[in-house]
């Protein structure tokens, strides 16, 4: 069975850390889980246990190491692992991406590449140190990911976060039936420059996103991960069967009703580390 653990990063640090989490299962060599991710965010993963490896083209799997970034996923993004594993994750707010890395994030929009393309010798020495503390001390991880972290942003200035697009993740995860146009005039850009900014920052357009979102929304609430009023359902609820069936295959690669009939402990995972996020969201 998967065990997922998350916390919040440390105040200093969520204008770029969404969240941390730890994902792990005890399971036999002969396990095989196949599954598909869609991430809001990009990823950092670090793999300290299991055989992991990425659908890089249709029936032909990859790993790139220890050490993977993952890109902001338009489209389910196919994983498989063997035997039991153990996953430490960084989710990066689309926001503060211009503090960490040089390229715009659609350079990297559902791609999976080693992180130290991106982070040099950093990502060689956060491995390990990581893989050096025991794997049960979350709050050690957690300590030690920071650091580096805070290395990184003072080696790049720690530039501010972008507050268009922090009002923007916002409005994408609490409210997806948003128009665009709605959208840009609340945080104060023209639909132009708001697409220009999340191209750089969230990895594709704001119809994607809020296209994406929407999906997610309706994803949990099949899983049993939210429960939506009935005004708010019917607001989610797509025009017809058609374009259901589309934005579904589009953004999992199944009909609605494949999706509910089949298990995707990774992605049901995610989800719910999204909820978490929104109901921080609301507590503020």
């Amino acid at each position: 069975m998967l065990r997922s653990r998350s916390y919040a990063p440390s105040v200093a640090l969520t204008p770029y850390i969404a969240r941390h989490y730890v994902f792990s299962v005890d399971a036999p060599d002969s396990f095989e889980l196949v599954d598909q991710l869609l991430s809001e965010t990009a990823f950092i993963r670090i793999l300290l246990k299991g055989d992991w490896s990425g659908e890089l083209a249709p029936d032909e799997w990859g790993n790139v190491g220890p050490m993977v970034f993952f890109g902001p996923n338009s489209k389910p993004f196919k994983v498989r692992v063997r035997g039991g594993f153990n996953v430490v994750g960084i989710a990066l707010c689309p926001a503060g991406w211009r503090a960490l890395f040089d390229q715009t994030a659609s350079d990297f929009t559902d791609r999976m590449l080693p992180l130290c393309e991106l982070w040099g010798e950093l990502s060689n020495r956060i491995f390990a140190a990581i893989s050096a503390i025991n794997p049960d001390d979350d709050a050690a991880i957690v300590a030690a990911i920071e650091l580096f972290f805070r290395e990184r942003l003072e080696s790049r200035g720690w530039q501010s976060p972008n507050p268009a697009m922090m009002a923007f993740e916002l409005i994408a995860r609490n409210n997806s039936i948003t128009m665009i146009s709605d959208a840009a005039a609340q945080i104060g850009l023209s639909t132009r420059q708001m697409e220009r900014q999340c191209k750089s920052t969230f990895g594709m357009t704001p119809k994607t996103i809020l296209g994406r979102s929407r999906f997610l929304d309706m994803a949990s609430a099949m899983r049993g991960l939210s429960h939506p009023s009935e005004e708010q359902l019917a607001g989610l609820r797509y025009y017809d069967q058609s374009h259901r069936n589309r934005e579904f295959r589009r953004f999992i690669g199944m009909t609605p009703r494949q999706f509910e009939q089949t298990s995707t402990p990774l992605l049901t995972a995610g989800l719910e580390l999204r909820n978490l996020r929104k109901a921080e969201d609301a507590g503020r």
